[in-house]
C-alpha cells in the first residue's frame, strides 16, 4: 500500500511537470544554446542558457517529447538556476533519476537523460 501511494505521488509529479512545464520557451538573449534529439523514441529537446559570473542567471528550455524528457527538462532547468558550472556538471544519472522520483527502464532513461545531455554539453560550448 506504502509503496503505491509513492509510486502514484511521483507519477502525479510527473504528469503535472509535463503539463505545466516550468521554463518552457526560448530565452531572448542566450549565453549559448543547444539542442539535441533522441532518436530512438523522437523526444527533441533545446536549452538556452544565460551565464553571468560562472553561475546559470537564467534557463529555458524547447522542444517536444514524452512526458519523461519533458518533466526531467522542467525539473532540471528548475534545480540549476543559480547555480555554478560547475555545480551543474556534476549533475548525474542518479541526480536525475532522485528528481523524477522512480526508477526507470532503460528506454525511458535515455527520455529522462536527454536534458541533461543537452545541458551538459551547451555548458561545455562554452570553453
Amino acid at each position: 500500500m506504502l509503496i503505491s501511494m509513492y509510486k502514484s505521488i511521483y507519477r502525479e509529479i510527473i504528469l503535472d511537470n509535463y503539463k505545466h512545464p516550468q521554463n518552457f520557451g526560448r530565452l531572448k538573449k542566450p549565453t549559448v544554446s543547444y539542442g539535441h534529439d533522441n532518436p530512438l523514441c523522437g523526444d527533441e529537446i533545446g536549452m538556452d542558457v544565460v551565464v553571468k559570473e560562472n553561475k546559470i542567471k537564467d534557463i529555458a528550455f524547447y522542444g517536444q517529447g514524452c512526458a519523461i524528457s519533458i518533466a526531467s527538462s522542467s525539473l532540471l532547468t528548475d534545480f540549476v538556476k543559480g547555480r555554478t558550472i560547475g555545480e551543474v556538471q556534476k549533475i548525474n544519472k542518479d541526480d536525475m533519476l532522485e528528481f523524477l522520483g522512480t526508477s526507470l527502464t532503460p528506454t525511458r532513461l535515455t527520455c529522462a537523460l536527454l536534458p541533461l545531455e543537452v545541458l551538459h554539453k551547451a555548458l561545455s560550448l562554452l570553453q
